[in-house]
């Protein structure tokens, strides 16, 4: 990973308000880890929000103490964070009023009278979500060219697909580790191509990405449960109720844990869904589901990942859907968006790896 020499930081001080994430001196320039903030959410099925997600986590950001004592002087790492294209989340809502007047539509049994207006939204919709999934592409592919790791904060959790796709032209493989409530393997779901629920569906159209697995899912349909029994081995599933049922019956989180990581390929890409937290640390989110892992639950299977000699190629945050200022759901996801970049980086850096172990 590519990075300038570092400025100076007092890691006891007061959190600096100067508008950096986490209120750190760096730039896309000097720092390690770049975040490309998405703020969008379109295609939401249930409760919107999501948009909003990037400031609000940003803002909430210099609260968070910066001492790691698995990570020494975590903060020398340097994460920046690109400036929020107030046109995307300017468009979000503009289409986010069309989306949601063609759900409603959906749910009321689809007027055949509205058919053909209907139609020309949906086509609208999947045009703009078309034009995001370039500039996502082409923005990440940027930092990428230079060296960057690079992540991106959401918006729904359709937002990294640019992402995805160009790690791929990077990488002849890749698994993504994916932390959610949902599995997101519907093809275009209520018609929408780039659906936030059909992130991962998409994903597997990448031929690169030769593992997905999937930890905490506890909400989904038929036909993607049978997706992933038919996939011979590319989908494996980690179901909530059955870590519920191994924790039941004495099994560890450490073994359980290695199960996960041993299903990964060398390099991994993390697809974090804040919904697959308890809902109690992220109660905002857009489609929230009992169950579900604690913080350190979640933090320690990232971390497990890097001690395993795992490159961390590039990770997303996604659904954080703040409700008001001081919000606790942005509280929570700067605390997850700090200690999956550090951890990402650190994969990178092997003098450091036996430090999570």
């Amino acid at each position: 990973m590519s990075r300038e020499k570092s400025p100076v930081i007092d890691p006891n001080g007061v959190g600096q308000a100067n508008g950096q994430l986490f209120g750190l001196p760096f730039t896309t320039e000097t720092a390690g880890v770049v975040i490309v903030p998405v703020p969008w959410d379109v295609t939401v099925s249930y409760s919107d929000g999501t948009a909003k997600g990037p400031k609000a986590i940003l803002e909430a950001s210099p609260q968070l103490d910066f001492y790691d004592p698995k990570i020494p002087q975590a903060w020398n790492i340097g994460i920046a964070m690109e400036a929020i294209d107030s046109k995307w989340l300017k468009r979000s809502k503009e289409l986010r009023k069309l989306s949601s007047r063609y759900i409603q539509w959906l749910e009321a049994g689809s007027d055949p009278e509205e058919v053909l207006e209907m139609g020309i939204i949906q086509d609208e919709i999947n045009e703009k979500c078309g034009y995001l999934f370039d500039w996502v592409k082409a923005a990440t592919a940027h930092h990428l060219e230079r060296g960057k790791l690079v992540g991106v904060l959401g918006g729904d959790h359709s937002s990294p697909l640019g992402l995805m796709h160009a790690l791929a032209e990077r990488n002849t493989e890749y698994g993504i580790l994916q932390i959610d409530a949902h599995m997101d393997l519907r093809d275009a779901y209520e018609g929408f191509t780039f659906s936030h629920a059909s992130i991962m569906f998409n994903a597997l159209k990448i031929p690169q990405v030769s593992k997905l697995v999937q930890v905490g899912i506890r909400d989904y349909c038929e036909a993607e449960a049978a997706l992933a029994a038919q996939s011979n081995g590319r989908i494996a599933v980690f179901y909530d109720r059955d870590l519920a049922e191994a924790a039941f019956d004495g099994k560890s989180w450490k073994k359980v844990c290695a199960d996960i990581v041993k299903a990964l390929p060398d390099k991994v890409y993390i697809s974090f869904d804040i919904d697959g937290l308890d809902p109690k640390l992220c109660p905002g989110t857009g489609t929230p589901v009992p169950g579900g892992l604690e913080f350190e639950q979640a933090m320690y299977l990232i971390e497990q990942v890097a001690a395993s000699g795992r490159k961390i190629i590039g990770f997303d945050l996604c659904e954080v859907s703040p409700r008001k200022k001081n919000d606790w759901d942005a509280n929570v996801g700067a605390r997850v968006l700090y200690r999956m970049a550090n951890l990402a980086y650190k994969s990178h850096d092997s003098k450091f790896t036996k430090t999570l172990r």
